[in-house]
């Protein structure tokens, strides 16, 4: 992919843009970063954290690899009560601790996020998702409702497309090649909205904050490792659940999804007919994941 920085929306040169796309873009899936800070956690590794809202319930969001807070946001808008948004180690201002990463860990950092924050709902999207399968499979009844959105990964490692991929990725910030991570993080895009004015807005957004921040080393294993041993583990899970997938996604197999809703005691499954789902159903998306974290702990009872 030929990645001219910054790129022309469509080929065209900037100059002959007109002015009205200078302005803020509708679907645009990132907002404005706002002032986070950096919080300590009962397993001595710092993370950076983002508190929005107020009152109840409180809902902890978790990003995928390679994203975090600002991707994370859209899918909050319409969520009710505190919303509280994290980096995992070694993204964003995250500490980065020695040795290497398992599922174990990432879940002990949301774990410790939620229980910091007093979080009885949590939003897991893609590595998030499987952080969030492990901290239920080891505590069952830490929350109240799950959201588990593009999960990639249960009891079976990730299809070897989707490790290399994420590997790319890793190993092209690693070297410092702007023009590589990018092409990484574009094909995340579908093809027909790749070239427009908001996806080149998102793309500089990731890549200026990829390349600023990095990504830690420790994260180059978990493409190769599994979130929980066994999918049994969930059944004793309490939560109310939501799994939401996408047909013809690489990296998020809808096979995960349907064995996830399938593993978890009470759950419902919804399935997009293609990926890209964040920016081609974004309003549909966002007014699900809300209905479902609205309600209170009655299924048929809407908090507040």
């Amino acid at each position: 992919m030929d990645f001219r920085w910054p790129p022309p929306p469509d080929g065209r040169p900037d100059r002959f843009r007109p002015p009205v796309t200078r302005g803020p873009q509708t679907g645009r899936p990132t907002l404005p970063a706002p002032p986070t800070e950096q919080i300590a956690t009962p397993h001595g590794v710092e993370l950076e954290w983002l508190l929005t809202g107020e009152g109840d319930p409180v809902t902890v969001f978790a990003h995928g690899l390679g994203s975090g807070i600002a991707e994370t946001r859209p899918l909050g808008s319409a969520v009710a009560g505190r919303k509280v948004f994290f980096q995992f180690r070694g993204h964003g201002h995250s500490a980065a601790p020695g040795g290497v990463w398992t599922y174990a860990d990432l879940a002990r950092d949301l774990r410790a996020v939620a229980d910091l924050s007093g979080a009885t709902r949590a939003l897991g999207v893609s590595l998030g998702a499987g952080a969030l399968c492990r901290l239920l499979a080891d505590n069952p009844g830490r929350f109240e409702r799950a959201v588990f959105f593009l999960p990639a990964v249960l009891d079976t490692a990730r299809p070897a497309a989707a490790q290399e991929r994420l590997t790319a990725l890793i190993e092209a910030i690693d070297a410092g090649d702007a023009a590589a991570v990018a092409d990484v993080l574009s094909m995340e895009v579908p093809a027909q909205v790749r070239n427009s004015p908001p996806v080149w807005a998102f793309l500089r957004q990731r890549l200026d904050q990829l390349m600023r921040d990095g990504l830690a080393g420790g994260l180059a294993s978990l493409p190769a490792q599994v979130a929980v041993q066994d999918r049994a583990d969930l059944a004793a899970v309490t939560a109310k659940c939501l799994v939401i997938g996408s047909r013809g996604d690489e990296l998020h197999p809808v096979t995960v999804a349907e064995q996830l809703a399938e593993a978890l005691p009470d759950a419902e499954l919804h399935v997009y007919d293609r990926p890209g789902v964040v920016w081609t159903q974004r309003a549909d998306l966002r007014a699900r994941i809300s209905t479902f974290l609205n309600l209170g702990p009655d299924r048929n009872c809407p908090n507040g």
